[in-house]
């Protein structure tokens, strides 16, 4: 009955925070276009080529590091191994590569550098999460591998199926910390849940579940489908890009839900998608669009940027959801963007992408104050 009881106010807690929410959500249907300017920031040797670039995260030096996912002859041509990370320096010069034949890297997701640069990599595939300190070595490994013999005779787990267990992953996707060091991940394709876990590398709890959003989008909290991204601001609150649901999620650092966030600015819904079908009858689709990716600023007054696939728009937005300025469309030119899916954003006005299905990395520079 206690058990009961608890589950009962823990529903009705996250009823009137969701309400309250609801009544006070910031009005998104005016939001002004900010004008930017884009260049390829990498120097690319002749003749070379990136593949699909899935990651990107600054270090304090200003070096931007990439994941990249070229083509590559070894082994089948589905579930190879495809991981190679790149740093640059400031400049966009080639400075090294980073995690040669690391046994935790084989289809990455996300990387992050930490406070004291340390470098974080998310490995979807290999269900871990690596860290490397400043000089490339490998410090820390959180989760586990499969294991060779096996590591390719089944697929996935669906969502629907997955058992979450204590200290193992299933196809994570992000890392985020917070002011004491603790470290949280979004766990994941399959586990659809948060992980904490303090800065030694000790498990601490995990909450979230797999599960809709609800009719109106900000029902159900605690319902996860696809963590794809997570982000913590400076007092140590998780936000979640809870993209199958199309919102973000915030939670305190236990695990509290906080509130919601919304990209629901107004967009032309007869644009066509880069990949997949325009529906026939065009008002079938949600206001509210995907969140693919975030980052938060370091700046004395924080900032969300947050960005979408469709209709491929980056956003600007404060912590409490209200949507500043946005910019961009899915497309396949300068400045557009196709399967977007991660975000850097070292400074408020300067913003790395990392667009994965255009083969590139796009260093943004905003101009807010030219914004009408």
């Amino acid at each position: 009955m206690r058990g009961i009881l608890g589950a009962a106010a823990l529903l009705a807690t996250a009823v009137a925070v969701s309400a309250a929410w609801a009544q006070s959500a910031p009005d998104n249907s005016h939001v002004p276009l900010i004008p930017f300017e884009t260049e390829p920031f990498i120097k690319l040797k002749p003749g070379q080529n990136l593949g699909e670039v899935l990651g990107v995260t600054v270090n304090s030096k200003g070096h931007v590091v990439i994941l990249n996912h070229p083509g590559n002859s070894n082994g089948p041509l589905f579930g190879n191994s495809s991981t190679e990370i790149f740093e640059y320096d400031a400049g966009g010069n080639f400075v090294r590569e980073i995690g040669h034949n690391v046994y935790g890297l084989g289809y990455t997701h996300s990387a992050r550098f930490d406070k004291y640069d340390n470098l974080w990599v998310v490995d979807k595939g290999t269900h871990a999460v690596v860290k490397f300190d400043p000089d490339g070595h490998v410090v820390m490994n959180l989760g586990r591998r499969d294991e060779g013999y096996d590591s390719n005779l089944h697929e996935p787990t669906k969502q629907t199926a997955a058992r979450p267990r204590d200290g193992w992953f299933g196809g994570p996707t992000d890392v985020a910390w917070d002011q004491d060091d603790n470290i949280f991940v979004s766990d994941g394709y399959e586990n659809s849940r948060i992980a904490k876990i303090d800065k030694n590398g000790d498990w601490v709890t995990s909450w979230g579940q797999y599960g809709s959003g609800g009719v109106h989008a900000n029902e159900n909290p605690g319902n996860i489908n696809n963590p794809h991204n997570l982000q913590a601001d400076r007092n140590g609150n998780i936000y979640v890009a809870d993209r199958g649901n199309r919102r973000i999620q915030v939670f305190d650092r236990n695990g509290k839900f906080l509130k919601f966030l919304f990209l629901n600015a107004p967009y032309d819904k007869s644009h066509h998608p880069t990949l997949g079908s325009l529906p026939k009858d065009v008002s079938t689709r949600p206001d509210e669009t995907m969140p693919w990716a975030i980052c938060i600023t370091n700046t004395p007054t924080q900032y969300l940027y947050a960005i979408d696939d469709e209709p491929g728009r980056l956003y600007k937005m404060t912590l409490d959801g209200k949507i500043l300025g946005m910019l961009g469309m899915s497309g396949r030119q300068k400045g557009q963007f196709n399967w977007p899916h991660a975000i850097a954003c070292p400074s408020e006005n300067t913003v790395f992408i990392a667009d994965m299905n255009n083969w590139r990395l796009q260093k943004l520079t905003l101009h807010p104050e030219r914004a009408k």
